[in-house]
């Protein structure tokens, strides 16, 4: 696959980080390529660099050496300001965590992404497109701290889905969620995937949720060492 056909690719990546003079090397050659439209997960233990491996397809953080390509541009030699643009124009974060301002209405939580980005407000059809599509959208008005743990990912989702991004990229996204709120959270994840296209790589250390997309990275000590088949890979 060449660059252009792929949506996300890696090619040799690895990445150090230096712990005063010792060296810790977080990944070591990694080489992978996301197709348009598909789904993956990428599994692996603690420490095994699946965090490190969505940061840099992100644009998060600049890679020790090897190239990072997101949707035909090379991101890993650029400065802040091309990966920032990149960010903004094509990815979607969704984190274990989910970082909403506790402060500002749902409402609020989700325009303040098109404020930061400089493109004024979010209008009304868009922000309850965007809830109706996680399905809360009877919830504008309330602040997070009045919804449930399932309910604020729902709203980080839709955050992250405010700019139209191609990619979204999942860190652990149901490790803070009991098994019901899980389940929604995934098939969420599947409706975006299979009714609207989006890319999705997702970060995760339950089994059953790794198998229900196209393909799955195995991770261990900073390399891919398996791929195979998810569920709807298998179909």
């Amino acid at each position: 696959m060449n660059d252009a056909a792929a949506t996300l690719r890696t090619i040799d990546l690895e990445m150090v980080y230096r712990l005063g003079k010792v060296e810790v090397p977080a990944l070591r050659g990694v080489n992978i390529e996301v197709k348009r439209g598909e789904f993956v997960s990428i599994v692996g233990h603690s420490g095994s660099g699946k965090s490190t491996l969505l940061h840099l397809l992100g644009g998060l953080a600049t890679p020790t050496a090897g190239r990072v390509v997101v949707d035909g541009e090379e991101i890993s030699r650029t400065d802040d300001s091309v990966r920032t643009r990149v960010r903004r124009e094509k990815i979607g974060f969704v984190f274990q965590r989910f970082n909403l301002l506790p402060t500002l209405t749902v409402r609020g939580n989700l325009e303040i992404v098109k404020q930061i980005q400089g493109n004024g407000g979010l209008e009304l059809p868009r922000l309850l497109e965007l809830l109706e599509m996680v399905g809360l959208k009877h919830k504008l008005d309330m602040k997070p701290l009045d919804l449930s743990a399932g309910e604020q990912q729902r709203i980080a989702i839709a955050r992250a889905l405010v700019m139209n991004p191609a990619i979204l990229l999942a860190d652990e996204p149901t490790g803070n969620l009991d098994s019901v709120n899980s389940a929604h959270i995934l098939e969420l994840f599947r409706d975006l995937n299979r009714k609207l296209g989006q890319t999705i790589v997702m970060i995760t250390h339950n089994p059953e949720a790794a198998q229900l997309g196209d393909r799955i990275f195995e991770m261990k000590d900073g390399q891919v060492v398996k791929t195979s088949a998810g569920t709807r890979g298998r179909a």
